[in-house]
């Protein structure tokens, strides 16, 4: 009898060592997905700026040509606009990062 208590003994220190394996493991896994989570919103965000900057670039260029046609107030209406969306991003940015 002794010997089945030996190899029962045994047989419990093996699954502890494997329980304490597959926690491990775990916490890995836990690991690398939050790590690619943090990387797929990182690169959400530098699509979502890099589609700003062209969208920007356009809306300038289009102010370059209001200015040297002349049209004052359309040249204030679009820079207001384009003022206002710039502080209105920056705001939700600091708001959510």
């Amino acid at each position: 009898m002794s010997e089945s208590y030996e190899r029962e003994r045994q047989n419990n220190a093996r699954l502890d060592e494997l329980s304490a394996k597959v926690s491990a493991l775990r916490g890995v896994t836990i690991d690398i997905y939050d790590s690619a989570r943090s990387h797929e919103v990182i690169e959400s965000t530098s699509e979502t700026f890099s589609s700003m900057g062209t969208q920007l670039k356009g809306s300038a260029g289009r102010l370059g040509r209001m200015a040297a046609s002349g049209n004052k107030v359309a040249v204030f209406k679009l820079s207001g606009i384009i003022i206002g969306v710039v502080i209105v991003l920056y705001y939700m940015l600091r708001l959510f990062l």
